[in-house]
């Protein structure tokens, strides 16, 4: 087994040759997965007011367009994606939207909306789509057994993720059709809650979709957590009002992405500045030890702190 700076020097090696490669080709050149195919959702329009009975109608519309995604899947004879709209269509999942189309979007809330006080809104990364999805909820689930009764978490995968190792993941192409769906969708949930604290909490690539949808929004907090860079020099360039925090676990192999930014016509490879270092001006807190993948384990340090910081308390500052 390769030991642990073998392997950040490979994954180096590995991520420097993606942003040189995404100099050398053109971003339209990227080969995309096919899609499996999915109806058009029923389910549109604003959300609804955030009282039990308007949920529940929601939730109940938008479980049937799930189902009819997972019979749609069943006949296309994808069994995986079929299985994984079944669970998702389940009595007790709340979901606001859904869209079985090109991998999958939804925004489904873990918590009860109606009477919650703290909203945190979870943006993932690249990777994630209805067919790993079980993760993202995952994440949720565990946040949300931190933070407690008068709270909500809301993962929201609103938009078509890149591949994980791709050209597209060293661009800011997706981040910027996903940013004006995340503002949309903020300014709706502000809408029907505007009392409640609102953070926003941004997972790797998803803190470059977080960064183009931050500027003049009313939340409380920015959560940058397992960043690449978000394409600004420093907190200023976010034009936030929200206090900017920033953490990475000791063995993310997301510390071994070069931070480079290069405008080209077609465009932006690389996403600048280190969110965690001196120079961008976030507030750091200890994201522990764990991977990429881990900042919200069950239990973990990144877990309760972040959780801490969605509640309005200052987290752990990272350990010497």
């Amino acid at each position: 087994m390769a030991s642990r700076p073998r392997r950040r020097r490979l994954c180096r090696a590995l991520l420097t040759a993606l942003v040189v490669a995404s100099v050398a080709v053109p971003v339209s050149g990227a080969v995309r997965p096919a899609d499996v195919p999915s109806p058009a959702p029923t389910v549109r329009g604003p959300l609804p007011a955030a009282t039990p009975s308007a949920l529940a109608v929601r939730y109940a519309a938008t479980r049937a367009d799930i189902a009819a995604a997972a019979r749609t899947a069943h006949d296309h004879g994808d069994d995986k994606r079929a299985e994984a709209l079944r669970v998702l269509a389940g009595p007790a999942r709340h979901l606001l939207t859904f869209d079985g189309r090109h991998g999958g979007r939804s925004v489904e809330v873990v918590g009860d909306l109606s009477r919650a006080d703290r909203i945190a809104v979870l943006v993932p990364g690249a990777g994630m789509s209805v067919d790993n999805y079980w993760r993202l909820k995952s994440g949720a689930q565990a946040l949300r057994t931190q933070l407690g009764d008068r709270s909500a978490v809301v993962a929201w995968l609103g938009y078509e993720t890149p591949a994980t190792v791709s050209l597209v993941a060293a661009t800011s192409r997706r981040a910027q059709d996903a940013a004006l769906e995340l503002r949309k969708f903020l300014g709706e949930l502000m809408k029907v809650k505007p009392a409640a604290r609102t953070s926003l909490l941004c997972h790797s690539y998803g803190s470059v979709v977080c960064a183009r949808a931050a500027a003049g929004l009313r939340i409380a907090a920015l959560v940058l957590y397992g960043s690449p860079g978000v394409g600004v020099d420093d907190v200023a360039g976010l034009r936030t009002p929200a206090v900017v925090w920033a953490g990475r676990g000791g063995d993310d192999w997301i510390a071994d992405v070069p931070h480079v930014r290069l405008q080209l016509p077609y465009a932006d490879v690389g996403f600048g500045t280190d969110p965690v270092s001196e120079g961008f001006g976030a507030r750091i807190f200890d994201a522990g030890s764990g991977g990429h993948s881990d900042y919200l384990a069950p239990g973990s340090v990144p877990l309760k702190n972040i959780a801490r910081i969605v509640d309005g308390q200052i987290p752990d500052a990272p350990r010497a």
